[in-house]
């Protein structure tokens, strides 16, 4: 292909994506309207309106020109470097969007995108007084939750028509499909995602909330978000039935949909076998032993209390969702080391939780196994192993296990720069390792040195970890390595004698 038709086709493909970015865009833009109707509850916040019709309407109004302006090919298909592209600019139009109701309220702008991040990607951390904060805000915050945990190319595939292909989804990390049409694989994972949110607001006020706080904690609780509305977080009901409602809603937003999808479907054996429900099954017990019998957080009196917060608090850092029942402090090293490896390892694929993910530990464990088959088979043997997916089993792939591999190495490398980062801000190395941690597994746990003191130049860091952490490292470098290539066949050619 020659130059300039190959300039051709790439103006068509970017004029292509714009249409689909048009309807990214306009979809952040409604989000934006979700929040108003509270206005009707508490009137005296209306002087934020602004802060959230501006930014509504524009995206709109942005997102409509762009489809209007767009050639969108109704058999046209997104390759994976497309869809990337696409999910990293709506990413990025929504966290920086989703930043201005925080300016409008007096947050300064570096604060404002640190909440809007930590809100989109479902990590929790925050830089706001919750006690200070108006009720209109704090619902913002969980339905950024809630939304982010979905996905932005989710919502889009379930609300189009024509075909797009998975590379939008697997842009996001939702490559596996519950059905082979990528649409209705969408539009299936919001109606579980959305039936969760009909089971859990009532049961948590059931359970003692308010029904401010039970939507606001169902969102955050599904999401694995972490988000609460009190100064305490869970802590402050301390409640059995509070707690044992939040880890079941928890534990569905960490289950791979997919998963939860075949379990409905009656396909237990299918299920029992999923190497992500085998490791939380053996992680969740062996790390509430050993927070236990290691002594750590023993400040309360009674065993069956002790025991209750554990677990919750193991349930919070491995579903990657953040609620707090401990408050944090010197002398607990076991506690530490114990909730970072959770926070690292992380929950389900396909779902809305964070962290390396089950899934890639599972291939692994599996991969190291097959090592050791292999070494004691004879030469003509063959060891193979196999997975379940959904309801099907099938044999693992020595490119599954490289992959896995490679994303592990880079994510703990990731966490070790980020870590020695934060220590440049004066920070102690164990609580660096524990913040780092929470904000690249998108976990929203803190050792208390994240706050509305926290000096700009280290929110940029985490910022930074978040985002890489909720889009996986590589669907940013998919898109911007398009993007930068892409512009330089747009850019002035060099001039070859033949032309001189």
């Amino acid at each position: 292909m020659n130059d300039c038709r190959y300039l051709t086709y790439l103006r068509g493909r970017y004029r292509f994506l714009s249409g689909h970015l048009g309807y990214l865009v306009a979809l952040v833009g409604l989000l934006f309207l979700v929040p108003l109707p509270l206005l009707f509850v508490f009137p005296e916040e209306t002087p934020l309106l602004g802060g959230f019709l501006f930014p509504g309407l524009g995206l709109l109004l942005l997102g409509g020109l762009l489809r209007a302006c767009a050639k969108v090919p109704e058999d046209s298909l997104l390759s994976l470097a497309e869809g990337s592209l696409l999910v990293v600019l709506a990413w990025f139009a929504a966290i920086f969007a989703g930043a201005v109701p925080f300016v409008w309220a007096g947050l300064d702008w570096t604060g404002a995108v640190f909440e809007s991040t930590s809100g989109w990607t479902t990590t929790g951390l925050s830089v706001l007084d919750v006690a200070q904060t108006s009720p209109l805000l704090l619902f913002w915050r969980s339905f950024m939750q809630y939304a982010g945990g979905a996905g932005l190319a989710i919502l889009m595939l379930s609300a189009m028509t024509g075909p797009t292909g998975i590379g939008l989804s697997a842009a996001e990390g939702r490559g596996e499909q519950l059905v082979p049409q990528v649409r209705q694989s969408a539009r299936l994972v919001l109606r579980l995602y959305f039936g969760y949110l009909l089971f859990g607001v009532p049961a948590l006020y059931l359970a003692g909330m308010s029904w401010f706080d039970a939507v606001n904690h169902a969102f955050c609780a599904l999401s694995t978000g972490g988000f609460s509305t009190r100064v305490d977080s869970i802590a402050y009901w301390n409640s059995p039935a509070v707690e044992a409602v939040l880890m079941l809603l928890m534990g569905l937003g960490t289950l791979n949909f997919l998963t939860a999808y075949t379990l409905l479907k009656g396909h237990w054996r299918a299920v029992l076998g999923n190497g992500e429900v085998r490791v939380a099954a053996l992680l969740l017990p062996l790390a509430t032993a050993v927070l236990f019998f290691g002594g750590a957080f023993r400040i309360y009196p009674s065993l069956p209390e002790h025991l209750r917060i554990l677990l919750f608090q193991v349930v919070s850092a491995l579903s990657t969702t953040g609620f707090q029942t401990i408050v944090f402090s010197g002398g607990e090293d076991l506690g530490y080391l114990v909730l970072i490896l959770l926070m690292l390892i992380g929950g389900g694929a396909n779902s809305t939780a964070g962290g390396i993910k089950l899934h890639r530990i599972y291939l692994l464990l599996k991969g190291l196994r097959r090592e050791a088959l292999e070494a004691s088979c004879s030469p003509r043997e063959q060891c193979e192993e196999g997975i379940w997916i959904g309801g099907r089993r099938r044999f693992l792939g020595e490119n599954e296990i490289r992959k896995a591999a490679e994303y592990v190495g880079l994510f703990l490398f990731v966490w070790l720069l980020g870590s020695c980062a934060l220590t440049a801000f004066g920070h102690s190395l164990r609580d660096s390792l524990f913040e780092f941690a929470s904000a690249l597994g998108t976990v929203g746990l803190t050792a208390g040195i994240t706050g509305p003191a926290t000096p700009a130049g280290q929110l940029w860091v985490q910022i930074f970890g978040m985002l890489f952490g909720r889009l996986e490292f590589f669907v940013i470098f998919w898109g911007l390595a398009k993007l930068v290539r892409d512009m330089g066949a747009f850019g002035p050619r060099p001039v070859s004698r033949k032309d001189s």
